[in-house]
């Protein structure tokens, strides 16, 4: 692997929406990276100064409505990327990145592990990748740490890997609302999975943690089952951007199973409700010697994904050029 550049790394946020946002801020903050501008196509945010959209201290520059315009002349810039969350969908917002030769660290879930679901968009990805010379990674919370590369760092001190269960439970009062919407807050159970069947309502990435961590974990699964079901108000709940009423959907449970030759290896639980009980983050490794690790409320998702989408930035720098998966990338900084 190639050293890291000294001093700052110049990067352009493409996307600014609240995600898109945090990674600005986060930019701003790190000693790491300069932030040189930012990339949106909603008419109203481009021309605008940087420092209008997001309500504060900013770089003196203006919103482009074009990568190619926010890069510039500058050398060695890197797009932290922050549009969405299907692969299919930001393709082409990717691949224009690529093509101008800039690495990419992006918060697309699909993106974390592409190969599952669209070996061919992968492929293509990353032979263009090679040649222009850049890396791209698809980074983040989860998929992209706590659920994947957290599990994978936690067994390297075991032996070999009978079994993985990971749990996740976020309380979606602390969240924006557009999560708390996302995960059918507020809903009846017949709209709840009318949603969930059109790929409207759930967590993206899922499955992608799952393939991750069982890579990360030396296990061969050949296939992953995955389930959505709603959690239910069992009394009235406040305190979130809305109140839900008892017995209205409070939320989700989502979960992926990754088997070998049909037996379980890797069970992912993901809860995400308003007023779920008991906020955390749990890996437990059956191994030897087994290994159980816990977070008491959880890594918060929407400024440590873009702590790590600006942390990534140096290390696409000096990775090897293709498409990587964060398993790739250093565990350190």
């Amino acid at each position: 692997m190639a050293k890291a550049p000294e001093g700052p790394v110049p990067v352009v946020v493409m996307g600014l929406g609240f995600i898109g946002q945090e990674i600005a801020r986060a930019a701003m903050s790190s000693p790491e990276v300069e932030l040189i501008g930012a990339v949106d196509v909603q008419s109203g945010l481009v021309g605008r100064p940087l420092g209008d959209v997001l309500g504060g201290p900013a770089p003196r520059v203006k919103v482009s409505a074009s990568l190619a315009q926010a890069v510039g002349r500058r050398k060695g810039v890197v797009v932290l990327h922050a549009t969405g969350s299907r692969l299919p969908k930001v393709f082409d917002q990717v691949m224009e990145a690529v093509k101008l030769g800039l690495p990419v660290a992006s918060t697309c879930e699909e993106l974390a592990f592409p190969h599952l679901k669209y070996p061919e968009l992968a492929d293509e990805l990353d032979q263009a990748a090679q040649k222009a010379g850049v890396a791209v990674v698809g980074t983040g919370v989860n998929p992209g740490f706590v659920l994947d590369r957290l599990v994978a760092v936690a067994g390297q001190v075991c032996g070999p890997v009978r079994r993985a269960t990971v749990t996740r439970v976020v309380d979606a009062r602390t969240r924006r609302e557009a999560l708390q919407r996302t995960v059918g807050a507020g809903l009846t159970e017949e709209e709840f999975f009318e949603l969930v069947d059109s790929e409207q309502l759930g967590h993206v990435g899922l499955v992608e943690s799952a393939a991750l961590a069982a890579l990360g974990l030396g296990l061969d699964c050949d296939d992953f089952e995955e389930e959505v079901a709603p959690v239910f108000a069992e009394e009235d709940i406040s305190g979130g951007a809305f109140p839900v009423r008892k017995g209205r959907v409070a939320g989700m449970f989502q979960s992926v199973v990754g088997l070998e030759d049909g037996q379980e290896r890797v069970r992912l639980e993901l809860t995400i409700a308003v007023g779920a009980d008991d906020p955390k983050d749990r890996i437990e490794i059956d191994a030897d010697p087994k290994l159980v690790l816990e977070i008491p409320g959880g890594v918060a998702g929407d400024r440590a994904t873009a702590n790590a989408l600006v942390n990534a930035a140096p290390r696409l720098t000096a990775a090897e050029a293709g498409l990587l998966t964060v398993l790739e990338l250093p565990a350190g900084r």
